[in-house]
Parts: C-alpha cells; structure tokens; sequence
C-alpha cells in the first residue's frame, strides 16, 4: 500500500498524506461514497478532413510517395549498372557496392509500398488494446 511508503517518524507528513491519498479519487484512493472513481475514456477517430488542410497534406504525402519511388528506382538502376560493370571488369568492390545498392532500393520501395498498410495494422493493433 502507498501509506506504508510514507515516514512514520514524521507525523503531520504521515497524516497530511495519509489525508490526501484517501481523498484523491483514481486508483490510488476512492471517489465520495466508498465507490472506486471512474478515469475519463479518450478515444481517437483519425479524419484527414478535421482540420483544414487535410487534402493538402495527403497531396504531399503521395508527392513524397511518388518522389521516393523514383529515387528508389534510380539507385536500383545505378546498383543494377556498378554491379554488372564491377562483375564484368572482376572488381569485387564495385560489384558489392552494386549489389547492395540494388536490394536497398528495392528494400526501399518495398517499405515506400507497404508504409501505409504497416502503419494501419499497427494502427488496429493498437485499437485492439483495452
């Protein structure tokens, strides 16, 4: 229990706390009436048209989307060419290089693909938490 936590070789502290941990409602004491107080429930219920601006932002979310894409295929295609260039001339390095430029950037755009259901499953699975 809380009480136990507070010095009993100070008695106007042990009882000012003793007061005021059973007078505060929550979980720490009980409300008026001996009955166990009840929190305030908060929910959330995303709309992107609660605020204004909403369509704005979701245009710049699917500019950014469509930016990274293109950058994304941009290194697979450069990683594509070091590394058919680096195999061709036996240099490993390039050849390294080029192939781990080629699955980041297809590790990027399948993150840039799958972003939106991963954020939404974690999203529900969060909802799911009672």
């Amino acid at each position: 229990m809380i009480l136990e936590l507070v010095p009993t070789h100070l008695p106007a502290t042990h009882a000012l706390a003793t007061q005021l941990l059973r007078a505060r409602p929550g979980p720490l004491g009980a409300a008026a009436g001996g009955a166990p107080a009840r929190t305030i429930d908060v929910t959330l219920a995303p709309d992107p048209n609660a605020l204004p601006g909403g369509q704005v932002l979701q245009n710049l979310m699917n500019g950014l989307g469509a930016w990274a894409l293109a950058l994304s295929l941009v290194g697979l295609l450069i990683g594509a060419a070091a590394w058919a260039l680096g195999s061709h001339g036996q240099n490993y390095q390039q050849t390294f290089v080029g192939r781990r430029a080629v699955l980041i950037s297809g590790l990027a755009a399948l993150l840039i693909g799958a972003g939106p259901a991963i954020v939404n499953f974690f999203f529900n699975a969060g909802q799911g938490v009672h």
